[in-house]
């Protein structure tokens, strides 16, 4: 959420950013209301110095036993109290009306971020590996032959509708050890803490991240109120909410294997094929906690950990920034991980890595104590995919593919696979 003094103090750059993005200027509609506000509160303030200052008089009258002069001055205290309390309830409503469109608003890109409307305008900054060269046409992940047996969708078409899908056997084992693979790497080699979360939260954690009010119909709730996450971001994220940290505590670095939960709103007839896209589906979750100061620093360093990751399993890839109009709602600054997939023949997103500076300690009042002293200020918070699993077990499908039908698995999974790293065209490990 962006900060109303902010805009006030500069509405010019605050319309430039949203122009950015694509959006008309909104700093004089807000700018409007914040002033209505102002002037209530202003109001109430005035008739709350006169209450006091006519209860001081009613007191007095009373202990000269002047009764007119008395009853005057209580029916005075009792109008201005009315007074207060209406201008207040309007400063009250006119505060939720400001904050309701601040919500509505997406984060300001970085200067550094690039111009640009669509996917057409993101900037590659790096590309590794290479790509398989195949004596052979690449399948799709669901078209190869020792993969076929442990990909069932018909069953889960029967049990819970389309864009989902019950994996079996090998399959299952290697999609089980993709999740295991990436949590120790960030906890071993990368410092980040395990956090094992619920999926299921509370509105205010959909709020204090981003999710809602905006992007209510892309999330699913239950009857009870509850929010299914889309991603670990929001639980990680929001430990922080409502607290004030010491400088010395940060950064915190979090990782999380979770079920995940989109409705994909928006997106029919794209992915339908295959697993790709689905409704429900695992991802191993960083994010990190920090001050103003290291935020960038530690975009970077989170983009490295979720290249190590596909370094580790030797899939080719390519790391773009993201531009201003490709760029999602909280965001300062994006880097998009794509992997290479042969069946497709194209380079797909497996991870998204956010610098979101203090757009969500806004929101959730999550701040911390600048060392020496000092008014407390908001923590900054990033947040990035390593990995979706999913699509990195259809990596891992299409790149190790033989003419046969069946897989070679990355050496860096044999301590959970028991050592057998190939998929057999009859989908058993070997």
């Amino acid at each position: 959420m962006h900060d109303i003094r902010a805009i006030r103090d500069n509405p010019d750059a605050f319309d430039a950013a949203l122009a950015r993005r694509g959006l008309p200027p909104q700093s004089c509609p807000l700018l409007a209301l914040d002033a209505a506000r102002r002037a209530r509160i202003a109001s109430a303030e005035t008739a709350q110095a006169d209450q006091n200052r006519l209860s001081r008089e009613a007191g007095a009258a009373k202990g000269r036993g002047d009764d007119a002069a008395f009853a005057a001055a209580r029916d005075s205290v009792a109008a201005r109290k009315a007074e207060v309390a209406t201008a207040m309830a309007e400063a009250e409503a006119l505060d939720r009306e400001l904050r309701d469109a601040l919500m509505e608003l997406p984060n300001s890109p970085l200067p550094r971020v690039p111009d640009g409307a669509d996917e057409t305008a993101n900037v590659e900054i790096k590309r590794w590996g290479a790509l398989h060269n195949q004596a052979f046409t690449p399948l799709e992940h669901f078209e190869i032959p020792g993969v076929k047996p442990g990909m069932d969708f018909e069953t889960a078409a029967r049990l819970s509708g389309t864009r989902f899908v019950m994996l079996r056997g090998a399959v299952a084992r290697i999609h089980r050890a993709l999740a295991q693979y990436m949590t120790d790497l960030h906890v071993d080699q990368h410092g980040l803490t395990e956090v094992w979360s619920p999926v299921l939260v509370l509105p205010e954690a959909m709020y204090g991240t981003g999710q809602l009010p905006k992007f209510a119909e892309d999330s699913y709730q239950t009857r009870e109120g509850w929010w299914l996450i889309p991603t670990a971001e929001v639980t990680l994220t929001n430990t922080v909410a409502g607290q004030t940290l010491e400088a010395a505590q940060l950064p915190l670095r979090y990782v999380a294997d979770t079920q995940c939960f989109r409705s994909e709103a928006g997106s029919a007839g794209r992915d339908t094929a295959g697993m790709l896209r689905q409704h429900q589906f695992e991802k191993v979750e960083m994010v990190s906690i920090t001050d103003a100061a290291t935020g960038e620093a530690e975009h970077a360093r989170m983009t490295a950990c979720a290249e190590a990751v596909l370094e580790g399993l030797g899939l080719p890839y390519r790391t773009v920034v993201l531009c201003a109009g490709d760029m999602g709602f909280g965001a300062r600054i994006t880097h998009d991980i794509e992997v290479w997939l042969p069946g497709q023949n194209r380079y797909r997103e497996i991870s998204s890595i956010s610098y979101v500076g203090d757009f969500q300690a806004r929101r959730m009042n999550a701040r911390y104590r600048p060392e020496g002293g000092g008014k407390p200020e908001f923590v900054h918070t990033l947040n990035g995919s390593g990995l979706a699993v999913g699509r990195t077990l259809i990596a891992v499908l299409e790149n190790g593919q033989q003419a046969d039908g069946s897989v070679i698995l990355p050496e860096a999974l044999a301590p959970w696979l028991g050592g057998r790293l190939t998929l057999t065209v009859d989908g058993t490990l070997a």
